[in-house]
């Protein structure tokens, strides 16, 4: 049987076949999906055509060092390049590339379609991650898949899935990730390391967010973070957001909220999860977006966090009430 994405990938291919010059670009504050598609991606491509030049672009992230290092922003000597974007559905959230001369931006996305101008738009809402997209590319193609490669793939198809319990989990995800397995001859347990293993501050942390998340109604939660919170747990603003995960299998709610103040940013972060009431409309009426379930926002006043919460609040409260009445 001949996948249905046969013909996007050939594109893809012979694109990056006929470019000297390639780009890989994701979204500013990058989870493992993000980080770990761009830098695989960029390895394949070089161990398939070690004579390109082929950067991987953006703001490093401490936490992921581990999955490999990515490149200085050096134009100068760049025309015409060959620009993806991966895990990001807006330009203006593509992290790196000012200054960039491209020619075609290659767009690999598994969010709702906004406004980059692609060439070619591979974007599809069914699949689990962008490094399940970016693995069928791999795997469907002449590009290299060794066991680096596949190691950061298959690590961001488990944390975007959340270890494959979230509904963008299907069949089709658990066969890419035997694939890469398999292919690969992958020792995939001790990645796991990579994901779970944290300090204990961070558990202690954790256990701050329990103490102190507001629930209304049984139905939203939420919680506000400043900044001296987060030096007296020694944690960062990323830690809060790859945090929220932890918190869906509880049923007191059906919408939870984590707001953290980034100073070093000069922005509000706020990260948002559903069991049901659809966020992603919400989040971007304040410079957000997302998934239909999993979303986020970047908030620059107080004021503005206030009305998010409140529609938030609203959407899940409206929710449980149908849900009682259909049942």
């Amino acid at each position: 049987m001949i996948s249905i994405t046969k013909p996007v990938i050939n594109q893809i291919f012979k694109k990056i076949r006929k470019y000297n010059n390639i780009v890989i670009a994701r979204h500013v504050s990058p989870d493992p999906d993000a980080i770990a598609s761009q830098l695989a991606l960029r390895d394949s491509i070089l161990a398939t055509f070690p004579n390109k030049k082929v950067l991987a672009v953006g703001v490093g992230v401490a936490r992921f060092k581990d999955y490999g290092t990515l490149d200085k922003q050096d134009y100068t000597d760049i025309k015409d390049a060959l620009l993806f974007t991966l895990d990001v559905p807006n330009m203006h959230r593509v992290d790196g590339i000012e200054n960039l001369k491209y020619k075609e931006i290659i767009r690999i996305d598994h969010h709702p379609d906004e406004d980059i101008p692609a060439t070619i738009n591979w974007g599809d809402i069914t699949y689990s991650s962008t490094c399940q997209m970016v693995s069928e590319l791999i795997m469907d193609s002449k590009l290299v898949l060794n066991k680096k490669v596949a190691a950061n793939l298959f690590l961001g198809m488990v944390s975007d899935s959340d270890r494959f319990l979230l509904k963008n989990t299907t069949a089709d995800t658990f066969e890419i990730a035997a694939r890469l397995i398999r292919e690969s001859e992958l020792d995939f347990p001790p990645l796991y390391d990579k994901l779970y293993i944290r300090p204990f501050n961070e558990i202690k942390f954790q256990a701050y967010i329990i103490n102190n998340l507001t629930i209304i109604d049984n139905a939203f939660a939420y919680i506000k973070i400043n900044e001296d919170i987060l030096k007296e747990y020694n944690v960062d603003a990323a830690t809060v957001t790859n945090m929220i995960n932890n918190f869906n299998f509880v049923n007191d709610y059906v919408v939870w909220c984590f707001v953290v103040n980034d100073k070093r940013n000069e922005q509000i972060k706020v990260s948002i999860r559903s069991r049901g009431p659809i966020i992603n409309t919400i989040a971007s009426k304040y410079n957000g977006g997302g998934h239909k379930l999993a979303a986020g926002c970047r908030i620059k006043t107080n004021e503005e966090v206030d009305k998010l919460l409140e529609e938030l609040k609203d959407a899940a409260v409206s929710y449980i009430s149908t849900e009682k009445v259909s049942e």
